[in-house]
């Protein structure tokens, strides 16, 4: 039998709102259904002991969520969801605490590796995509962190001082479109927002009730919540983890009549409501793919993920070459075989990897076969040892046909609870990748990083750069059959890479050690790189192909209060292969400040070899609003927009106009 409010006494009600332990709601020994959450990022990451934090059980370790980001791709979304999900039913968890969709305003976040897009359209489609797949597979959603978490520096204490349009059109968006999906659950973030904390943000928490239809349950990021009468009268339905000091002061708050009977029950209700739902979700489910092929589809997502940045021809690698290889990160395992997940991110979005940590060296010679020489060159941390001997690489670079170098970051660099120092790699990586580039005109930097790297001391000096981001279990085949030619690469970076810091807003902004302010305001990623014509290293959604595509016969049609976008692709190759096609738009004459241009529509599409398609992509009138503050809402002006279909936010190749006159869409 369903258990309601009624069967509950009020010292229940209270402590049910506070949780039971780590990572389940309060069950009362039986009396109720409860629900056990789990952190997630690149897969499940479940604890041993229910109870504690420390000590995580092995699961299918898949691309990061940054990763994801870049494929473009809402099928590769559904199945990844898809698979996340009977990962959840495995291990008995009801709720996954993802998709991470906060904007990566800084390249030195910590935490980018887990969120999806610099843009919050694209982070908004991805999310619901996400959402919408994972709870049809049975396993409740819980996006997160609403919101304005986008350094960790002083997470804790710090308050993001954010003007409400810039909330409403870049910070609150992603949350918006994602609500569309129904997630079950949402959490807050830990700093403060314009001086209120997250668990507090009340006026936030109305905005997702009140306007975006949200009516599931918010729950605390963990250790969030400082006052939990505060938070409860805000609206945060369920702290976490559990605290026997608050659930305390919350009592005593309540005997002293600070929070209402009333107040207590619209929590302990939605608690309530969030187990029935997420049992409901779970009736009749069954694992949808076998463990083999949810392990066997993280090398399809990374394929979909990784992008080629830079390709003088070099690659696709040929049969007969003499390769060389270097750098720690192709054989991690064999260098460190007491950490071998350190090439992903670290924190609660960290996993512990099934299979062994895959040999780039072995995976190398099984693909692309031929005499292949290795030496390591450097170690995780970029210290030169006794057996780490950059002059052998340099040597073997030399003498090899096409010289391969493996760098990047990992978990010791980019994860929760710190920042970058730097977007540069060690120099021992630096001085490597130099040092063979000068002997061999044919070096390939294989990139690992969970955010941009600046490359501006080597980039001009090596034939090509693939980044692999943090690619999972079976990324190693996968980035072996991107160099080989056997997968055309199709990933189109999901945030822009700058020339170095120092070009971003983020660097020239106010910031101690309480607040940070976000005067950049709209100028978010490349709204800011296009509005002020700064150069870029790698433009957002940009991303190379073994194949060339060509655009063309760009046609326009209203269609009811939207606009439906027609144009053609040509392959204008012998290659298969996808493209991600952009459409952006562009107010031509507005009396408020609009950024350059903004991502509205994209659509990822294969295309044959000397083939056609035919694209459509729909723009409804959310497309062409902006956030009034004069009139406390969405509003779309009269005037001219031009629609602008790119194969990156720098790369355009058609556009046309369009006109709106008395909230009337017409082509021009």
């Amino acid at each position: 039998m369903k258990k309601t409010l009624k069967d509950l006494t009020t010292e229940e009600k209270l402590r049910l709102i506070c949780g039971k332990d780590c990572w389940h709601t309060c069950d009362f020994d039986g009396k109720l259904p409860f629900v056990r959450v789990t952190d997630a990022s690149m897969g499940v990451r479940m604890p041993v002991d229910p109870v504690q934090w420390d000590g995580v059980k092995p699961s299918v370790s898949y691309p990061s969520l940054q990763m994801l980001g870049n494929t473009w791709d809402l099928g590769t979304v559904r199945t990844y969801a898809e698979c996340v999900a009977d990962d959840c039913l495995d291990y008995g968890a009801d709720i996954l605490l993802g998709p991470g969709v906060n904007i990566k305003r800084s390249p030195l976040c910590g935490r980018n590796f887990e969120y999806l897009s610099e843009d919050p359209y694209l982070a908004g489609v991805m999310a619901r995509g996400y959402i919408s797949a994972l709870q049809s597979e049975g396993a409740g959603a819980c996006v997160k962190h609403f919101c304005c978490n986008n350094l960790e520096y002083n997470r804790l204490q710090q308050s993001s001082e954010v003007d409400e349009r810039t909330l409403r059109e870049i910070y609150y968006k992603p949350f918006e479109i994602a609500m569309e999906a129904k997630p079950v659950s949402l959490m807050s973030s830990y700093n403060r927002i314009n001086g209120v904390y997250g668990s507090e943000y009340q006026k936030g928490y109305d905005v997702l009730r009140k306007e975006y239809g949200f009516d599931g349950l918010i729950m605390s990021d963990w250790d969030a919540v400082r006052d939990r009468t505060k938070a409860a009268k805000a609206g945060l339905d369920l702290e976490m983890p559990y605290h026997p000091e608050h659930y305390e002061a919350l009592v005593s708050d309540f005997r002293a009549g600070k929070i209402t009977e009333e107040e207590i029950d619209v929590c302990a209700q939605r608690v309530l409501d969030l187990v029935c739902r997420c049992k409901e979700i779970q009736k009749g489910k069954t694992r949808k793919y076998a463990l083999e092929e949810r392990i066997a589809f993280t090398q399809k997502a990374e394929e979909e993920g990784i992008v080629l940045l830079k390709n003088n021809g070099v690659l696709p690698l040929k049969k007969g070459q003499i390769l060389s290889m270097c750098g720690w990160f192709a054989r991690s395992s064999a260098y460190n075989r007491k950490k071998p997940e350190l090439i992903s991110g670290g924190g609660s979005g960290h996993v512990v990897r099934l299979t062994p940590m895959f040999d780039m060296l072995e995976i190398m010679k099984r693909v692309h076969g031929g005499e292949i020489s290795y030496e390591p060159a450097f170690s995780e941390d970029g210290v030169d040892s006794s057996f780490m001997i950059p002059g052998n690489a340099v040597d073997n670079a030399a003498m090899s046909d096409v010289n391969l170098v493996f760098a990047g970051t990992g978990a010791h660099l980019e994860s929760e609870g710190g920042d970058k120092q730097t977007m540069k790699l060690y120099e021992a990586q630096v001085r490597t990748i130099l040092d063979t580039a000068a002997v061999n005109k044919n070096t390939v930097v294989v990139l690992f990083a969970g955010s941009p790297v600046d490359m501006s001391e080597w980039v001009d000096e090596v034939a090509a750069v693939v980044y692999v981001g943090f690619p999972g279990e079976m990324g190693g085949e996968a980035i072996a059959n991107v160099l080989t030619g056997k997968v055309n690469p199709s990933g189109k970076l999901s945030e822009t890479f700058p020339l170095c810091y120092e070009d971003t807003p983020v660097s020239k902004g106010y910031s101690d050690t309480k607040i940070t302010r976000y005067e950049e305001g709209l100028d978010v990623g490349y709204r800011y790189y296009d509005t002020y014509g700064v150069p870029v290293l790698f433009p957002f959604g940009y991303g190379l192909s073994y194949s060339k595509f060509e655009y063309c016969n760009l046609l326009l049609k209203t269609a009811g209060d939207g606009l439906d976008v027609n144009f053609e692709i040509e392959n204008r190759s012998d290659i298969d292969g996808k493209e991600v096609a952009q459409v952006y738009v562009r107010a031509m004459s507005s009396y408020v400040y609009r950024p350059y241009k903004e991502l509205k529509g994209f659509a990822k599409t294969l295309v044959k070899a000397s083939k056609i398609e035919k694209i459509s992509v729909r723009l409804d009138r959310r497309a062409f609003e902006y956030w009034s503050t004069a009139t406390s809402g969405w509003k779309i002006e009269d005037g001219v927009y031009e629609i602008i279909i790119g194969a990156s936010c720098a790369d355009e190749r058609l556009s046309a106009k369009v006109k709106i006159k008395n909230g009337e869409l017409s082509v021009l």
